[in-house]
């Protein structure tokens, strides 16, 4: 049975990871279209849109195996590195369009 302190610790969670998508989110779009040439951002953002969603879908069922074999802690640890390497890829690819000052 959950007590009333798991409740509000869960929902403060889920408010936080609302927040945080919130910011991100906006910012990642912004950032495609930013770097996309208009005659071809609609197709940049739509790809962009089908390898996020992929990802929810391929990533909830990679946790899922995960978690079944090697446990909770260990599929966060593999949903880390995978968000670190893409982080890390984007990084590494991407360029900045505004001129400096």
């Amino acid at each position: 049975m959950s007590t009333a302190a798991d409740q509000r610790s869960r929902f403060l969670g889920a408010v936080l990871l609302g927040v945080g998508t919130a910011m991100v989110y906006p910012t990642l779009l912004a950032a495609v279209g930013d770097v996309a040439h208009p005659g071809w951002r609609a197709r940049a953002v739509g790809v962009y849109r089908l390898w996020r969603d992929g990802g929810f879908a391929v990533g909830a069922l990679l946790a899922g195996i995960v978690a079944d074999l090697e446990g909770i802690r260990s599929a966060v640890w593999v949903v880390a590195a995978l968000t670190a390497g893409s982080g890390l890829l984007a990084w590494a690819h991407m360029y900045e369009t505004h001129p400096p000052g």
